[in-house]
């Protein structure tokens, strides 16, 4: 029986015949994905399901879902996809992460020039029957300085065209390296500096915990009397109500932005203000990017429905099925090594080392290479998947290696990893038990033996007497349960470290009684899906 896929939103008619081209039965509802209620009626009747971004994949809808083994989403945000609850119900969810990169960094500097000439204002002005030239004084822009925050695909494709325009770029990326901005010719710098600097702001990152309110009242404080800042990305990453009041204020000239807090946008504090233009997230809405987009999409949901190929996946590796049983919980591991140092660092990663020891050295390196990247930039780019997480890697100018050894202590196989930054080097080592479940064994150089959970605590201080206790009484006194607790030194009255597997998140209030402790000199919650 042919596998059967639902497209539930816009689709050209070029990309659903790729499906029957295939050996789909593709039902096309391009209206459907509006109809939460009908929606979750049938969704059960599917093996895979095509969407964009009107279709909201939530978990009552995965729930619902009893035959889904593919959901593909034609563009890169997957903000409408509960990947967690997919990963759990074994559902595949892939993106096309490079397919509209080029029209949303068209946009941005559509946008820039709009706001910078007041173009929509004055075309009203005049198709009114005006003739207010005076009115309309814009800026050059050439000669201005562009500040952009995210200097990954599309932040670098509009530092690419802002040069060629004769502006000076400065760009703001925790992972991008000093040889990488030079190679683009930017110059990087931190939030602060652009802040103060920039003309222009136009921001390229993610929607994550980090970049929430980037530009929030604070920040935007601190930015230069005159900028204009650009919106393509995703709302939320600047303060409408904030930035309202500074352009009223007049410390803001003017803004472009495509996306919004809330979307479909009905009302927005930016709406109606001089020297505003809004779109209603136009970014990737050119001929050229939705048909590569759908046509994208089309042929990997075919080829793994079809053959069992995997590509451009969220949350599954690239890995045949005959490699898929071993390699798995390696792949798990990996993913956990690059997580843990993910969350662990702030600065921008020079170098990273994957160390192959005993028998993981003969697995394919290739896909536990690209699981540790995923994990190790999941926690700025919440995005990310095995295949762009290279890509995105070698973009930033990062160096990468990878060591293969035989087996060179008591585990049969295992794997490290290193990554140095301007100012430290970190490395965590891992290995997976005959339960499938991975195991730190070594952090900083220091031994231990500790089971990865959902919900963890990382805590490095000075070795004295009474640590224990004093985490434990913390901890619970809060109503903390602490399912496991692991320690290590380098030597007596050194460097000590304490890895606690808790059954749920820590509050900053507990961190912070932690750190209140002279002995402490680092605490990080960290976050990992295990289940």
């Amino acid at each position: 029986m042919a596998p059967r896929v639902l497209v539930s939103d816009e689709l050209s008619e070029t990309a659903v015949q790729i499906f029957r081209d295939r050996g789909v039965d593709v039902d096309f509802q391009p209206k459907l994905g509006k109809d939460k209620e009908k929606l979750a009626e049938i969704i059960g009747n599917y093996d895979g399901l095509a969407i964009r971004s009107a279709t909201k994949a939530t978990e009552k809808l995965i729930a619902a879902a009893t035959n889904l083994k593919v959901i593909g989403r034609a563009g890169i945000g997957v903000d409408n996809v509960d990947i967690p609850a997919a990963s759990r119900r074994g559902i595949i969810v892939m993106n096309t992460p490079f397919g509209n990169s080029i029209t949303t960094a068209e946009h941005a500097i559509a946008l820039m020039f709009a706001v910078a000439r007041q173009l929509p204002a004055a075309d009203t002005s005049t198709q009114a029957g005006k003739w207010e030239k005076s009115k309309f004084m814009g800026v050059e822009i050439t000669g201005k300085v562009l500040g952009v925050i995210g200097a990954g695909n599309i932040g670098g494709i509009v530092c690419k065209k802002a040069i060629g325009l004769g502006m000076h770029v400065i760009a703001y990326d925790p992972f991008l390296s000093a040889e990488r901005a030079q190679e683009m010719g930017v110059e990087k710098v931190e939030l602060d500096d652009l802040l103060a600097r920039a003309d222009f702001i136009t921001l390229h990152v993610p929607m994550t915990d980090k970049t929430r309110g980037i530009l929030g009242k604070e920040a935007l404080a601190k930015t230069k009397k005159g900028v204009r800042i650009i919106n393509c990305a995703r709302g939320g990453l600047v303060d409408e109500a904030a930035l309202a009041e500074a352009i009223k204020s007049g410390h803001v000239a003017g803004a472009g932005f495509d996306v919004f807090e809330v979307e479909p946008a009905t009302e927005s504090p930016l709406f109606g203000l001089p020297n505003v233009v809004c779109t209603p997230h136009l970014g990737a809405s050119t001929t050229e990017a939705q048909e590569n987009v759908a046509l994208q999409v089309a042929e990997q949901m075919s080829d793994y429905l079809v053959k069992g190929a995997v590509s451009n996946a969220i949350n599954m590796p690239s890995i045949t099925a005959e490699e898929a049983p071993i390699l798995k919980p390696f792949i798990r591991l990996a993913d956990v090594l690059g997580a843990f140092v993910g969350q662990v660092t702030e600065s921008a990663i020079k170098e990273i080392e994957i160390l192959y020891d005993g028998a993981t050295a003969s697995m394919n390196t290739k896909a536990l290479t690209s699981a540790v990247l995923a994990g190790l930039i999941r926690p700025q780019v919440a995005d990310v998947n095995m295949v762009s997480a290279p890509v995105m890697i070698k973009e930033k100018g990062v160096i990468l290696s990878e060591v293969k050894r035989d087996k060179s202590g008591v585990f049969d196989g295992y794997i490290r990893l290193t990554v140095k930054t301007e100012n430290q080097t970190r490395s965590i080592a891992g290995t997976v038990f005959s339960d499938g479940k991975p195991r730190f064994i070594q952090i900083k150089g220091i031994n231990l033996d500790a089971d990865v959970g959902n919900h963890m605590v990382y805590i490095t201080n000075t070795d004295v007497p009474g640590m224990i206790g004093f985490i434990g009484t913390t901890l619970g006194e809060a109503g903390v349960n602490i399912a496991n607790f692991q320690l290590g030194r380098d030597k007596q009255g050194g460097d000590a470290i304490a890895l606690l597997y808790v059954d749920a998140a820590v509050s900053e209030d507990v961190l912070n009684k932690l750190r209140a402790n002279p002995a402490i000199r680092q605490i990080k919650p960290l976050v990992f899906n295990v289940d």
